[in-house]
């Protein structure tokens, strides 16, 4: 049965290569796939999917006017044996794009696997990532590591002196140059690195 997965995590947990190892393990078997990426994020050049440890696949771009539905009716109905659906960069998907990939799995009863992350560096959730934890049919955290070995579930936007930024426009792409993996404690207490290693002085967050 067709079902939407939402795959999330804080930054640098893997979601990318998770995405193209399951993309492989389809075209393995003889089955298609259609790849999906944020067009607003070209890190790694525009319609690519690529991953920290070399990874990389050709994507379909998506920006907020796409309409995924449409899209994947004509290919489904022109690509042979399509048995699946990924978007990476998820968390940029809008409402009508989460209900549109809903109606891909319901409709056309193709699987739809999505990733991305779940809350910006204010802590506040991304649209794509709130609706597709509403609606989605299974939910799979992927996990990686605070600097103190503890789970880390937030990101943090650091500036070039090192010092957290609270302000700003939600969406800013970049790497791991303005933003770090940290547990809720030390995401809170706006510590980015071990205490015995700070050498920049961090302000620290006021919490409501």
């Amino acid at each position: 049965m067709a079902k939407l997965y939402f795959y999330y995590s804080a930054m640098n947990a893997g979601k990318s290569t998770t995405l193209l190892q399951s993309s492989y393990n389809y075209h393995e078997r003889g089955m298609n796939t259609l790849l999906f990426t944020a067009a607003i994020d070209d890190r790694f050049g525009r319609g690519k999917i690529a991953s920290r440890i070399g990874l990389s696949a050709d994507a379909h771009l998506f920006d907020n006017k796409f309409d995924f539905l449409s899209f994947i009716r004509q290919h489904h109905q022109t690509l042979p044996n399509l048995k699946c659906v990924l978007v990476d960069e998820a968390q940029f998907l809008n409402k009508d794009q989460v209900r549109q990939l809903c109606d891909v799995v319901d409709l056309l009863k193709v699987p739809v696997l999505t990733y991305g992350i779940r809350t910006d560096f204010k802590g506040e959730l991304f649209q794509g990532s709130y609706y597709l934890l509403a609606w989605a049919d299974e939910l799979v955290e992927l996990k990686t590591i605070c600097h103190c070995g503890r789970k880390a579930t937030m990101n943090a936007r650091v500036g070039p002196d090192g010092e957290f930024v609270t302000e700003g426009q939600q969406i800013e792409i970049a790497g791991n140059e303005r933003y770090i993996s940290l547990c809720r404690e030390h995401f809170h207490k706006a510590q980015a690195q071990p205490e015995n290693h700070c050498v920049v002085a961090l302000k620290t967050r006021n919490v409501a």
